[in-house]
């Protein structure tokens, strides 16, 4: 017990350390800024210097691009605005929070919230919130927009420490990205990337798109329950020790009674939703719908069914939000409609903020080539090595999360290295598939962690909601142990998982190889 004790203690004192350290950076606009500068300056300086560096893709030489050069800030310049327009998550959290605002404040989310509480057994509501979160991910970002804050709102609602709802639906959403029982448009991008590299060695090896499915399937219990057990025996506690829940309080749910005339409402927007769900599941399944791509596939990241999630997702909770205002008595009138929409946008002003440093940011780290040569690099130095399979896969997996801290696409990053590993790793035996399956164990163990991820500004905001004081260094010190604890645990299954010769997915027309 002793031992447990300290080792606890040892925990709590790291993490106390990287919040302090982390929280003495200046406010994330200013730190997103202060990044910029030093990309520009390290841009400068390496300009000159030739690197063996050859792209896989483009077989060129990679060089540093000087940002600081006449011809490269002038572009900058601009292209200032259509970079700030163009931040990927811009419009995906603007839009989406304009309905969800809507829903917010008729009165939806609160009722729901509280009917759910009364069906969920309190120990059961971290596992259930994690599992709604991985499940997001067929919604592409929505996860991001709707869960994570709900995390927060339904903790909070429950008596518990909000951070910790927030931490619980992060972990789920992004640190457990490559896991989930339902199939979603990453498998598809990301087993196309894997193709094309192992035909660089075998052009008849032909992929299928669900070639990790049943791993990352069974992957999602192994999320859970690593985030159940951190999220009630390690954050929890910590937070409700230096993290004073300070928020306005007339912004917070509370647990009063569910009324008659609310419950009545709720029902009627549940079933509006309800309707609209079948009405798309129709549109989509009919013949020649106009929600597929070419080939017929609504899955794909051209069917415009997946590009219209977040429009789908700004429907379908403002109508519903509509008909639940109007029945319960909050809405009146229009009006109350339209300030319901402008509150949820006075919420994102400080994101906005954020956001435009970020986007500069991470564009100008982009045209540098500093994330391309720091992946090629990093690749060439682990390929180098010649080490045995379940070392070469753990490897991989920590040299990916590595390079997910300065790259936060998955696809690009994958798109880079992956002419390097796949055919590397086939000529020592290990199947296209299984390199993938370590990519992506890899990708999402990190993401939680990394100011990079275009959505990690605003998880802060959604923290600060409730602790005002809320920084990067706050945020990184709670989600780091999701980070290691699932650097290990998830890195093990994979190698046991190989080990043991289970299918990683449905078979490939290239057999990986059974241990022994």
């Amino acid at each position: 017990m002793s031992g447990s004790a300290e080792s606890t203690s040892l925990l709590q004192r790291i993490l106390d350390k990287v919040e302090k350290v982390g929280n003495k950076l200046p406010d994330p606009a200013v730190m997103f800024f202060g990044l910029l500068i030093i990309v520009w300056v390290f841009s400068w300086l390496l300009s000159g210097v030739s690197f063996d560096a050859i792209h896989p893709l483009t077989g060129e030489q990679v060089g540093v691009t000087n940002l600081l050069a006449g011809d490269q800030m002038a572009d900058f310049l601009v292209k200032m605005v259509s970079t700030f327009m163009g931040f990927a998550p811009l419009g995906v959290v603007l839009v989406a929070m304009l309905g969800v605002g809507v829903a917010e404040r008729s009165g939806f989310f609160n009722v729901a919230i509280k009917l759910m509480l009364n069906v969920t057994p309190k120990m059961l509501l971290t596992p259930v919130l994690i599992l709604v979160a991985i499940i997001s991910h067929t919604a592409v970002d929505a996860g991001y927009v709707l869960v994570i804050p709900l995390g927060g709102v339904i903790y909070y609602a429950a008596g518990r420490h909000p951070l910790a709802g927030i931490a619980a639906a992060f972990a789920g959403v992004s640190g457990g990205f490559s896991a989930n029982f339902i199939p979603s448009a990453i498998d598809p991008l990301l087993q196309e990337f894997t193709q094309t590299a192992a035909q660089i060695l075998d052009p008849a090896v032909q992929l299928n798109t669900l070639n990790n499915y049943f791993f990352t399937a069974s992957s999602a219990i192994i999320v859970v329950l690593v985030g159940w057990y951190l999220t009630d025996r390690v954050i929890e506690p910590r937070l409700q020790r230096t993290a004073k829940v300070d928020g306005d309080q007339k912004e917070m749910p509370t647990l009063d009674d569910v009324t008659p005339r609310d419950r009545k409402a709720f029902y009627a927007a549940v079933l509006t939703m309800v309707a609209g769900l079948v009405l798309l599941y129709f549109s989509a399944t009919a013949d020649n719908t106009p929600l597929a791509d070419s080939t017929g596939s609504i899955a794909s990241f051209q069917a415009p069914l997946m590009q219209m999630i977040v429009p789908l997702i700004f429907l379908l909770f403002i109508i519903p939000g509509i008909v639940h205002g109007y029945i319960a008595g909050t809405f009146k009138s229009s009006q109350d409609v339209i300030g319901a929409m402008s509150k949820s946008m006075e919420g994102m002003a400080y994101y906005l903020v954020m956001a435009f440093f970020c986007a500069l940011f991470i564009k100008a780290f982009t045209d540098s080539n500093l994330g391309t040569l720091i992946s090629i690099k990093g690749a060439q130095a682990l390929s180098s090595l010649e080490l045995s399979g379940g070392v070469t896969m753990v490897l991989l997996i920590v040299l990916v999360a590595i390079i997910n801290l300065f790259i936060g696409s998955a696809s690009a990053k994958w798109a880079l290295i992956s002419p390097i590993f796949v055919p590397m790793l086939m000529q020592l035996g290990y199947s296209p598939d299984l390199t993938q399956a370590a990519y992506r164990v890899g990708d999402s163990t990190s993401n939680i962690i990394t100011p990079l991820l275009p959505y990690f500004p605003l998880v802060v905001v959604y923290c600060q909601r409730y602790v005002k004081n809320t920084g990067i260094g706050s945020l990184v010190a709670m989600m780091l142990p999701y980070t290691i604890s699932l650097l290990v645990i998830w890195s093990a299954y994979l190698v046991l998982y190989w080990l043991l010769g289970i299918p990683l997915g449905i078979q490939s027309s290239y057999t990986y190889p059974v241990a022994g």
